[in-house]
């Protein structure tokens, strides 16, 4: 089928813009340096506990006020980038990004460090639809290299924060300051390069309108959506129990406190879920949903000998198996919905998506920290593995059981949401 046609810049007079292929990989740059952002403090963690007398709770609740305010500006401004445009929306979550990393560099307590996440997180909810849909503008036509790149981009982000700032916990004589002082200094340089982005959304009416707080997945890509919320919610789930207890688990089952292995099993997540996309890319997106939701239950079943044991070699190979299920679950369901998106609604159809993924990133995670002062860290893991497994599992037939329904309705009409279901993927820039 046909697909939405490239957008094209906008004039901007004789001011100084970067090409398309140019201001394409700055968008996936800036992708990657907001999610290391976000998973940096992670091995940070335990160092905080130990400084601050923090009980496990406190740390879910640093984790998930990051994941809550991101859903919040999700929720507000999440479709502002189809008003306003890519280049101003995003220029302005740079400088609030900066701006959050700034007040954790100076945190002297948890107050402070759970202001710098709430911030941090309302930076990123803005900027995602405007990052997702501007590499989708930008992209060339039929092109898979979009979702690809915000797939294993966020994966790879995480992964890279995670192990950077393992390295620098251990062995930086300052660790927090060095970290938040190269993320502030990043995200101003990302900030006054977005200026320079060729704008591909023209202003539209309806901006004071689309600031209603709503989750609204446009029509032709209803049936797309449901099919991807079960792998999408296991998913994010099983990243949310690394990167608010992983550092805790790690010292409790290895019996380490040596923070590069922390940032090390955190990073094993999501930089096998970026491998993944990166060499699967060309598998179709549904087989590739449905095989990553094969492999997080997989992962997540060996993941409960490992915490029961407790085992280092199956906690490390479970790790890379759930990470490989994060990845291709996740990117299958995105390369989906981004294939039908029309141009004018994609960062609202996005930031739909990220909704999903990180109410499932954030909710979970606080319902743990509540349960661990009674069943104890450990059990508490069990149980939360448990019920992703179990998630992962029912997305399975869910997701062919509605394939068929889909299938079946497009018969005699056929909707646009079929179509991609079977397509291999294109990665031309």
């Amino acid at each position: 089928m046909p697909t939405a046609p490239r957008p094209q810049p906008l004039s901007g007079g004789r001011a100084l813009r970067l090409s398309r292929a140019t201001a394409f990989w700055l968008l996936g740059v800036t992708q990657l340096t907001f999610m290391a952002a976000s998973s940096a403090p992670s091995p940070l963690y335990s160092e905080y506990a130990r400084r601050w007398g923090l009980p496990a709770t406190a740390l879910t609740v640093v984790f998930a006020v990051y994941a809550l305010a991101l859903l919040v500006s999700l929720l507000v401004v999440g479709g502002l980038s189809d008003h306003l445009g890519r280049r101003p929306v995003l220029t302005v979550a740079l400088v609030g990004e900066a701006a959050a990393m700034a007040v954790m560099l100076t945190a002297g307590g948890v107050d402070q460090l759970i202001a710098g996440r709430i911030i941090q997180g309302l930076a990123t909810g803005a900027a995602t639809g405007a990052i997702s849909a501007g590499m989708i503008d930008l992209q060339h036509p039929g092109s898979k290299l979009g979702p690809l790149l915000n797939s294993a981009g966020a994966a790879g982000g995480m992964a890279l924060g995670a192990l950077a700032g393992g390295v620098l916990t251990q062995y930086a004589p300052s660790p927090h300051t060095v970290i938040f002082a190269l993320l502030t200094a990043a995200s101003l340089a990302l900030a006054a390069a977005a200026l320079l982005i060729p704008e591909t959304s023209p202003l539209r009416p309806g901006t004071l309108a689309s600031l209603q707080p709503r989750v609204s997945v446009p029509h032709p890509d209803r049936k797309a959506f449901l099919i991807a919320v079960p792998p999408f919610v296991a998913s994010w789930a099983i990243g949310g129990l690394y990167f608010s207890l992983g550092s805790s688990l790690t010292a409790d089952i290895l019996h380490t406190g040596n923070h590069l292995v922390a940032g090390l099993v955190v990073a094993l997540l999501p930089g096998a879920a970026a491998l993944a996309c990166i060499v699967l890319r060309g598998m179709a997106p549904l087989p590739m949903m449905l095989s990553g939701s094969a492999a997080l239950v997989v992962g997540t079943l060996v993941t409960l000998p490992a915490l029961l044991l407790p085992s280092t070699a199956l906690l490390l190979g479970a790790t890379v198996i759930a990470g490989f299920g994060f990845g291709t679950a996740f990117f299958g369901a995105f390369r989906m919905l981004a294939h039908t998106a029309a141009h004018e609604q994609r960062a609202q159809l996005f930031s739909a998506v990220y909704v999903v993924c990180y109410l499932a990133n954030s909710i979970p995670a606080i319902a743990a920290g509540l349960v661990i002062p009674t069943a104890g860290l450990r059990d508490t893991a069990i149980g939360y593995v448990s019920a992703v497994t179990v998630l992962a599992l029912l997305s399975i037939p869910f997701g062919i059981s509605a394939l068929r329904r889909t299938k079946a309705a497009a018969a005699d009409s056929p909707l646009p949401a079929t179509a991609p279901l079977l397509e291999a993927a294109d990665t031309r820039p």
